[in-house]
């Protein structure tokens, strides 16, 4: 049975509907991803709600849960923001949240609410959350803090060595046959 957010949304209580219990799949986990969008908007949202739990962790550096997240967004608004209607938007089978909705989302990620409301803005915020999601990794941010007293000659040639050995990598992943 439904439960109404006082706005006219719906949203199923905090238990999975069973054909959504399967291992990696619904609410309380998986990766989101095997779900159709409704449309062409709620595929912009919903990727930009699953770059957010991608690219924003935990302080273990594991990624927060629906669980986790729903329950922070009813702590800050005070309204019903179910686990189901957490995943129901990551995957695009919501598409028309409240804006308090997207701002308790912005919060608890800690982006701008723009993030979600403003396409050129959303970009760029997105394009900054990837840069810090590959400098999450200590590979990377030891390769780019060291990157940082070399001339532009200097950066050329390590740019151009990482391009040689991402080609590999993917030769490698993807052999020609």
């Amino acid at each position: 049975m439904a439960e109404s957010t006082g706005d006219g949304v719906e949203v199923e209580p905090e238990g999975a509907p069973p054909e959504l219990n399967s291992p990696g799949d619904g609410p309380g986990g998986g990766d989101g991803d095997e779900g159709l969008p409704a449309s062409a908007e709620a595929s912009g949202l919903a990727a930009r709600i699953e770059a957010l739990f991608h690219t924003v962790r935990r302080p273990d550096r594991e990624q927060y849960t629906n669980e986790e997240v729903a329950r922070a967004c009813r702590e800050a608004t005070g309204e019903s923001f179910s686990t189901t209607y957490l995943w129901q938007l990551r995957t695009g089978r919501r598409d028309n949240p409240t804006k308090r909705h997207l701002e308790a989302l912005a919060h608890f990620f800690q982006v701008p609410p723009a993030y979600f409301f403003d396409e050129r803005q959303g970009a760029e915020i997105a394009k900054e959350l990837a840069l810090l999601g590959a400098l999450r990794d200590a590979g990377v941010r030891s390769l780019a803090l060291r990157a940082v007293g070399l001339s532009p000659e200097g950066l050329d040639t390590v740019s151009e060595l990482v391009d040689v050995i991402a080609r590999r990598d993917a030769a490698r992943k993807h052999p020609s046959s």
